[in-house]
């Protein structure tokens, strides 16, 4: 595989995301395009303080991989962020290029928050979250992983 740049997204509408759109729900799952369409409405933009949408970008460009930090709205608690809508493309899986996502998300989270929470439930992506340090315990509002930031 070839060079990837993790990059902040400022506006998703200049994105194209059809196939990520179509792929993730051929794999059963609709975040993604609940993503687009949340955008779309202006119900989550990603852009209030200690907030950001981030996406992973192939040598041409493209858009392979994508994920959002939110301050967690299933609590009241301020020091709490949420990792929302995360998807990686089908041929870029198992090359770090989640990893590489989750970890620049971590390391935004971490300026803003004292928790970083996520919902999943599917054992690959358990797997996957916890090899990267998250806990597996639903100690908050609709999550399944935590991650506490040493503060």
């Amino acid at each position: 595989m070839g060079e990837y740049e993790v990059k902040k997204i400022y506006n998703l509408l200049n994105y194209d995301l059809d196939s990520l759109v179509m792929q993730s729900k051929e794999d059963g799952f609709r975040f993604v395009e609940r993503l687009v369409n949340d955008y779309t409405n202006g119900s989550n933009t990603f852009n209030h303080s200690g907030e950001g949408l981030f996406g992973v970008f192939n040598e041409e460009g493209v858009l392979v991989a994508i994920g959002g930090l939110n301050k967690d709205p299933f609590s009241n608690e301020l020091f709490i962020g949420r990792l929302r809508r995360f998807y990686v493309s089908k041929e870029y899986r198992r090359n770090g290029i989640g990893s590489l996502l989750v970890k620049k998300i971590i390391y935004e989270a971490k300026r803003y928050y004292k928790i970083l929470v996520l919902h999943t439930d599917t054992e690959q992506a358990d797997k996957f979250y916890t090899s990267l340090g998250f806990l597996k315990e639903n100690l908050y509002p609709n999550s399944s992983h935590f991650m506490k930031f040493k503060g």
